[in-house]
């Protein structure tokens, strides 16, 4: 059977982020894509221009098109804009209930623009984070989604990924790209441990769109029938080698995208 993931998310017109680096995340990772897309963007490597988004109820027709028919193994849900595409999503998911829910909480786009209402973030926590075998916040995320400083230490990280677990999701991968130092260090906990995986921090701007890559990436190791513990371990792999290999690209004249084919060109 051909592995499935399916990733609800906003599209990014240059490519680099959202439902565009979500399809080739899974494609490069041998997985079959399909999207049910939230939100169009008008944007590029420095920022974000435009949001235009898609009524909930082509939201919800999409996502009914792609269950009726594929064998999903597993889901990733990015940029859901606004609280009406949010129980749109949660309705949806619902009804179909799949094996597997990545929610990466998008917030704001790596250049800066805010990516989701700031009312719909009650709506985010309390209708989609239960649905969610694994949250993927970065620091300022997990800071924001919780009202509180961005974690600054591995005590500050835990506490705040355990708040975090008790609003609902079953795992927490929190993200260390933001933070400093010589590697960067997620945590992935769950209600029985903390585990530190830790890789070297590189040193490019070539950073567009690593979040929604590495959370799709993830998301296609359980559609391949991974356990939690070795999809990130792998993802983490992966989209560390992407990062390293994203200067190859003369992209844009912001923060490029990475690499997400660069073991085949």
């Amino acid at each position: 059977m051909t592995p499935v993931a399916l990733t609800i998310a906003g599209s990014d017109s240059s490519g680099g982020a959202g439902i565009q680096a979500d399809l080739k995340s899974f494609a490069a990772l041998g997985v079959y894509g399909a999207s049910a897309i939230t939100a169009l963007t008008a944007q590029n490597t420095t920022g974000v221009s435009g949001i235009h988004p898609v009524p909930a109820a082509f939201v919800t027709a999409q996502i009914d098109a792609v269950f009726a028919d594929l064998d999903v193994g597993a889901v990733k849900i990015g940029m859901v804009a606004q609280a009406e595409t949010i129980a749109a999503i949660a309705d949806g998911l619902t009804r179909w209930t799949p094996r597997h829910v990545v929610l990466d909480p998008v917030m704001v786009a790596t250049s800066g623009d805010r990516l989701l209402a700031a009312e719909a973030v009650d709506a985010l926590k309390a209708q989609l984070f239960p649905l969610a075998s694994l949250l993927t916040p970065n620091l300022p995320e997990a800071a924001a989604l919780l009202n509180e400083p961005v974690a600054s230490s591995e005590a500050d990280v835990e506490r705040q990924g355990k708040r975090l677990l008790a609003l609902g999701c079953r795992a927490v991968l929190v993200k260390g790209g933001h933070g400093h130092g010589a590697e960067s260090t997620d945590y992935l906990i769950d209600a029985e441990r903390s585990i530190a995986l830790a890789a070297p921090r590189i040193a490019t701007s070539n950073t567009h769109g690593t979040g929604c890559s590495l959370s799709s990436a993830i998301a296609a190791g359980l559609a391949k029938g991974e356990a939690m513990e070795t999809a990130v371990r792998n993802a983490k792999a992966w989209i560390s080698d992407a990062i390293a290999a994203a200067d190859r690209f003369a992209v844009g004249h912001g923060h490029g995208p990475v690499h997400h084919f660069h073991k085949y060109y």
